[in-house]
């Protein structure tokens, strides 16, 4: 009734105004006005049903939650917005102390150790197990080329077993032996029997039968390429199998395996020699010279006895070349004030220009580093302590030595403190010197 008043109350106020207007503009303007009018009474008829809704609705059940702006009732579900069906969130499934939807089966859930209220004592008997990744074919060669390296320092197999169990190898286990092979291969005679023993300890404990024969196979195929910086890899290669095989690192089938079946002529070179050296030592149990005994796995008087008959030759033929070869085949630098010892020894021994050769030897040996300053000075420390001992068989032992170690500081291979720390024998005089029967030092 309101609405039709201010309408009949705007026309009046209209038709008084504009009482000049034209027809159309008077039928403009009605309409305006007829059409604003029916957008009021649109919308307050819309306002009062959503009014009668909601009251009827909070008398009916007192659960009903309104829209924006009203104040929410407790533990209604419905969406808060005034948005969508109507339905409740995701499909009754959330909410703070809701244990999901109707029907859902939840799986057995492991203790979380990290959940405050984990109990360890509760869980039972647990074990802890430390998970090593597998080392990557990549990163294979860069993980064993030091292990081996160091081996050739320490010769110590056990560290070698404990570092391998270490590490994750995998199924590349076995190209530990091959890349162990192939150092040794460029290395020295001494490096390849320390490597034999290391593949004859490992068989059992790190590595098995199959594992040796699946890295010599490698190697084979390998060959030719081993060839570029090593010649002799075949013959190497070949000793190599038949002191595995006589370690029993290999199976005694490995050689039967490749009977006319190798097209690569180094590999067949290779398969013949270790039969060769088979059929040689079948009543050996091992080969265990077939790399020689380097290093400083000889023994002491063996290694005193080729130094001296390195010594013995040189004052025969003279050549210093021949003698620095000999020298470094005993690869042993940490024994050479043994020959230093010998030679000086040698000298007070002997007669003629022995003093001369000798004095020249150490001279050629420390000019290119072969004897250090501490071999040097040891091997001549040990003559001076046994100087009298020396002597007894040696009358003249002080004074060859006094002139020996002259001749050796005036070619620069003693320093002076060594040479003044020779000793030097007392002379004693007697009645016949008119000492009046006294005898002095």
């Amino acid at each position: 009734m309101a609405v039709d008043i201010q309408i009949v109350d705007d026309a009046a106020l209209e038709a008084e105004v504009n009482g000049n207007w034209t027809p159309q503009e008077k039928a403009l303007h009605e309409a305006r006005l007829k059409a604003k009018a029916k957008r009021r009474v649109r919308k307050s008829s819309s306002r009062s049903e959503s009014l009668s809704e909601s009251l009827s609705g909070e008398l009916a059940d007192g659960d009903s939650y309104s829209s924006k702006g009203k104040v929410p009732v407790p533990n209604d579900r419905k969406s808060r917005t005034g948005k969508g069906r109507g339905l409740p969130k995701k499909g009754g499934a959330g909410g703070k102390g809701v244990w999901g939807a109707a029907g859902m089966v939840y799986e057995v859930e492991e203790p979380d150790v990290k959940d405050p209220n984990y109990d360890e004592v509760a869980q039972g008997d647990t074990v802890y197990a430390t998970v090593v990744p597998e080392v990557d074919e990549r990163e294979l060669e860069k993980t064993v080329n030091p292990i081996v390296r160091e081996y050739f320092e320490h010769g110590d197999t056990k560290e070698v077993q404990m570092l391998l169990k270490e590490l994750n190898l995998g199924h590349h286990k076995y190209e530990f032996s091959s890349l162990a092979v192939s150092l040794s291969l460029e290395g020295k005679a001494s490096h390849r029997e320390l490597t034999s023993r290391l593949l004859r300890d490992l068989v059992g404990k790190v590595l098995s039968e199959s594992d040796m024969a699946r890295a010599f196979d490698k190697i084979l195929k390998e060959l030719p390429d081993l060839m570029l910086d090593t010649p002799e890899a075949p013959q190497m290669l070949g000793q190599f199998i038949a002191r595995a095989i006589a370690d029993h690192a290999l199976p005694m089938a490995f050689l039967d395996r490749y009977k006319g079946k190798v097209d690569c002529d180094h590999a067949r070179a290779a398969l013949d020699r270790a039969a060769v050296l088979l059929s040689m030592k079948r009543e050996m149990v091992r080969l265990d010279n077939v790399w020689g005994v380097g290093g400083g796995l000889r023994p002491v008087k063996h290694l005193v006895k080729e130094m001296n008959f390195l010594l013995k030759e040189y004052l025969v033929s003279g050549e210093v070349k021949e003698a620095e070869r000999c020298l470094r085949d005993l690869e042993v630098p940490h024994f050479h004030h043994e020959l230093v010892y010998e030679a000086v020894v040698m000298v007070l021994e002997s007669k003629g220009d022995t003093a001369v050769k000798m004095c020249k030897l150490l001279q050629a040996f420390w000019k290119i580093g072969l004897i250090t300053v501490d071999q040097m000075n040891r091997g001549f420390q040990r003559v001076y302590d046994e100087l009298p001992e020396i002597n007894l068989d040696v009358p003249h032992a002080h004074s060859i030595m006094e002139s020996f170690t002259d001749l050796c500081y005036q070619e620069s291979v003693i320093t002076k403190q060594l040479r003044d720390s020779c000793p030097s024998r007392g002379r004693k005089r007697f009645v016949s010197e008119g000492d009046g029967g006294l005898i002095k030092n």
